[in-house]
């Protein structure tokens, strides 16, 4: 305490970082482990959709509009979990409440997108 009864300011500078309870880095850990599992999960269903799905009757590129963009997917998904587990590693060592993840978001809106996209193939060789 100061002569004036006052904590003194902490020092300007980024926050002390210590580090976290173990268990908290090992379950950060495995969150990465299966966003990996998910990414490869997306490229193996994309090239199956690609290189194993019979042709659409009229409808040439059916299988490269519908199984690309989950190989396109898999790669984003397969390289923003190490971005998210920095994030929060350095937020749990700095004791700040950790981020929010877009990643989730990307997931379901481009799954989403897939979705309709071979509900819409699927439409049009059948009307054909």
């Amino acid at each position: 305490m100061t002569s004036a009864g006052h904590e003194p300011e902490p020092a300007p500078g980024p926050p002390a970082e210590t580090e976290p309870d173990p268990r908290f880095t090992l379950a950060n850990e495995r969150t990465f482990l299966a966003w990996n599992r998910t990414a490869l999960a997306l490229v193996a269903a994309g090239l199956g959709i690609v290189q194993l799905l019979p042709p659409f009757p009229g409808v040439p590129f059916g299988r490269h509009v519908v199984g690309i963009p989950l190989i396109v997917l898999g790669a984003v998904i397969a390289a923003a979990p190490h971005w998210e587990l920095e994030r929060s590693q350095t937020a749990m060592r700095r004791g700040e409440p950790l981020p929010r993840s877009v990643v989730p978001r990307l997931l379901t809106i481009t799954i989403a997108g897939v979705a309709a996209l071979a509900a819409a193939v699927v439409l049009l060789s059948v009307a054909r």
